[in-house]
């Protein structure tokens, strides 16, 4: 859903839209949401312009933004039950990567054999459908204990930050030292400095920085943009590696990739059962490692692969996906409080669409720079490229494989040791009472 760049501070607005949900309802901003990703999508299949064009995907990405958010809020006021929590959240996680892995097949047949507008069209009759179901089915929810005042004060200093990134990324990429750049890089930092006291101290905070220190939620969504910085990245970059080196057609490359879907929806399956095993720790972790050996096998590949050699990385890819999915949506939602769930889908799906960005640029960048490289050695540009691939490829693997032991680390299930009792001093006129019983426990550290 929706296209359009997003700046490197792009989570915070995001953020904002998941405080708008816990505060307003959720239904009512999905369902908004909903109408205005149909619509822009309508315009956008219509349009005759490239102007009307870009005006709609714009839109489009605003609703996208909005309807997002609430998705998971949603699911986790309706089952209350943890056992059928876990399996929608399980079925939520398990269509997103379905959908991400059968993309380039819609796409490719699309783009190969119908007009270009449907891509955009083929939105319309499907928005129609869920904002029906949702209008009919979906119960009104919102966080009892939010207030209705929004953090305006925390929107107050983004701008100036966002103007420091796009100032410090011009003066990279141009190589500029321009004095009124280093004034918004400056004043950007201020802004974000004053961002964060406004964060920490405020009644009634956007994104409040305690749900930060739950290793479980930092962790997770750590993990979780560190899998879509890789399966995003790699994602784009194989596509043109099957259509310009393997001379794939689009519709070709696509099929390709349908192995990989059927092994993300079978593994996220059944992954709540593996989790109920082994936990969720250990889940995350083998689906992450399962991941770094698929592209491992793609690393080995070079220019005349065939479609049996790439079988074997596509399928234990797809699988390390939906192993790990599912299990590590969960716990990023089971550490945060039921009146902040908004707020917490918000910035789990602000933080993989942002880290997917990343992912595209950053192996984009090494993939260039190695493929000049190689040019320069007097390479051919189609062995260039490859070279590139690899070398991007190399950079995913090490970065999944860092999200192994992080995802291993930060999702292991808490201790709770008994407490040490005979040491709290009590006063010998009266009997211990029920509360200084419970004071000598160990209290969680709070949300």
């Amino acid at each position: 859903m929706g296209g359009q760049q997003l700046p490197a501070d792009a989570g915070r607005p995001a953020a904002g839209r998941g405080r708008l949900a816990d505060v307003f309802g959720r239904r009512r901003l999905f369902l908004i949401g909903i109408a205005v990703f149909t619509l822009s999508s309508l315009a956008a299949g219509l349009a005759g312009s490239g102007g009307v064009l870009i005006a709609s995907r714009a839109v489009q990405g605003v609703g996208a933004a909005l309807l997002m958010p609430p998705t998971l809020a949603i699911i986790m006021a309706t089952f209350t039950n943890v056992r059928e929590r876990s399996m929608a959240i399980g079925i939520w996680a398990a269509v997103g990567a379905l959908a991400l892995a059968l993309g380039p097949v819609a796409g490719g047949l699309i783009s190969q054999h119908v007009r270009w507008g449907w891509i955009f069209l083929i939105n319309v009759p499907v928005g129609v459908i869920t904002f029906v179901i949702a209008l009919l089915s979906v119960r009104e929810s919102r966080a009892a204990s939010a207030s209705r005042q929004l953090d305006v004060p925390g929107w107050s200093p983004r701008p100036s930050a966002v103007r420091a990134d796009l100032c410090a990324d011009r003066g990279q990429r141009q190589g500029l030292d321009l004095a009124a750049d280093r004034r918004r890089v400056r004043a950007g930092r201020r802004g974000r400095r004053g961002l964060r006291v406004i964060e920490h101290r405020g009644r009634n905070p956007m994104v409040p920085l305690s749900m930060f220190r739950r290793r479980e939620f930092s962790g997770g969504t750590g993990t979780m943009m560190i899998w879509a910085f890789g399966i995003l990245g790699i994602y784009f970059f194989t596509s043109l590696y099957l259509q310009n080196t393997l001379g794939f057609s689009p519709t070709k490359a696509g099929l390709a990739f349908v192995p990989m879907a059927l092994c993300v929806a079978v593994f996220a399956t059944v992954a709540p059962r593996v989790e109920a095993l082994a936990g969720a720790h250990r889940t995350v972790a083998f689906g992450m490692l399962l991941m770094v050996i698929g592209l491992s096998l793609f690393a080995r590949l070079g220019l005349h692969a065939g479609y049996s050699g790439l079988l074997p990385g596509f399928m234990l890819f797809g699988a390390g996906a939906g192993l790990m999915n599912v299990p590590l949506t969960n716990a990023i939602m089971d550490a945060t409080p039921s009146d902040r769930s908004g707020i917490a889908s918000a910035l789990l799906n602000a933080s993989r669409e942002v880290a997917g960005l990343l992912g595209i640029t950053v192996i984009g960048a090494v993939l260039r720079t190695r493929e000049s490289a190689a040019l320069r050695a007097g390479a051919g540009p189609v062995r260039a490229f490859v070279d590139g691939y690899h070398t991007g490829l190399l950079v995913t693997i090490l970065l999944l494989a860092a999200g192994v032991a992080i995802s291993y680390l930060t999702l292991r299930p808490r201790s709770h040791p008994a407490p040490k009792r005979g040491k709290a001093r009590r006063p010998r006129s009266s009997p211990p009472s029920t509360s200084s019983r419970a004071s000598s426990w160990p209290t969680r550290p709070a949300e």
